[in-house]
């Protein structure tokens, strides 16, 4: 199992500096790959209210450094590590011009782009960036069909409901062949489809570690009907965590507790077959907010991932 680490994006490490003494850090350290995520808004009265706690969402959400522009800067002081989304909000963005930024990246890092994508849960957000929200997830499925049609031919033509590609050649092409791998998130049978019929992985986003293994079972059937090969399908595994001095009781959330309640997490994640891992401190701000927090904790982290 790959052992992963996210990027900060807000807080007191979100800047230059930070990014990347934790990205270098990471890398020297042996960690496979780094991860960001995307938030576009934090609405004062959303429509959709946080699937945790009281509704509120988090204070976080009002200032968060571009996922995209975050990987590349990271692209030109890193070598090795992978450089992935967990996850974009594809229907957000012009699939034409989302290609573009990131065969950038493919190229720029030598290759080492991973895609995580999802269909979006925050309404407010799809009225910010002017898309209907009853379309998000017809407007995914013409997203990636466009998106692997300029990664992979030339010249490329598209014709749907929602977007349009008269004939054109659209270069560069990525490193990676035919495409950068794609993850998708979902926890609901239409999108779990969509990862059956067209990605290669899933990244389970607000899924229970105990329902994971059952609903990934279900997503490779539903590989299998469609013709694929269902084994080569990778499950990513974000571990949110959140720091406890004292132990936990049996209701405490996945990755929350102690470094030990953290560490049985890890080989719970192993057992349900994941591909990879990545841990991602943001939900423990603000006691993790400095970069000496992030580097204190990615290397406990680092120690009991490799231990478990």
């Amino acid at each position: 199992m790959r052992i992963g680490f996210a990027l900060p994006q807000h807080g007191e490490a979100a800047g230059p500096e930070g990014v990347i003494a934790i990205a270098k850090r990471a890398e020297a350290l042996g960690f496979d790959s780094l991860w960001v995520w995307e938030r576009l808004i934090a609405p004062v009265t959303p429509r959709a209210p946080y699937p945790m706690g009281d509704g509120t969402h988090p204070a976080v959400f009002r200032s968060v450094l571009d996922p995209l522009e975050t990987l590349t800067f990271v692209a030109g002081h890193t070598k090795r590590v992978t450089l992935g989304t967990s996850i974009l909000v594809l229907p957000l963005y012009n699939p034409v011009l989302l290609a573009r930024r990131l065969t950038t990246l493919d190229v720029l890092s030598s290759g080492r782009l991973r895609v995580g994508l999802g269909v979006g849960w925050l309404s407010d957000e799809f009225e910010a960036a002017g898309v209907p929200w009853g379309e998000r997830g017809k407007r995914a499925d013409e997203a990636l069909q466009i998106l692997k049609a300029i990664w992979t031919t030339d010249p490329v033509e598209f014709h749907g409901t929602y977007y349009q590609v008269p004939r054109s050649y659209i270069g560069p092409k990525p490193v990676q062949k035919p495409h950068p791998p794609i993850y998708m998130g979902a926890f609901v049978p239409a999108a779990m489809a969509r990862i059956a019929r067209e990605a290669n992985g899933w990244t389970p986003v607000g899924v229970p570690l105990a329902a994971v293994p059952e609903m990934f079972r279900t997503i490779k059937a539903m590989a299998r009907d469609c013709g694929r090969n269902a084994d080569a399908l990778e499950l990513v595994v974000r571990a949110n965590v959140v720091f406890a001095e004292r132990p936990l009781g049996p209701d405490r959330s996945d990755y929350h507790g102690t470094l030990e309640q953290i560490a049985e997490d890890v080989a719970k994640t192993r057992a349900a077959g994941a591909t990879e891992m990545f841990f991602d401190p943001w939900m423990a701000h603000p006691k993790v907010n400095s970069v000496e927090d992030w580097l204190t904790r990615m290397e406990q982290l680092w120690k009991i991932a490799k231990a478990a």
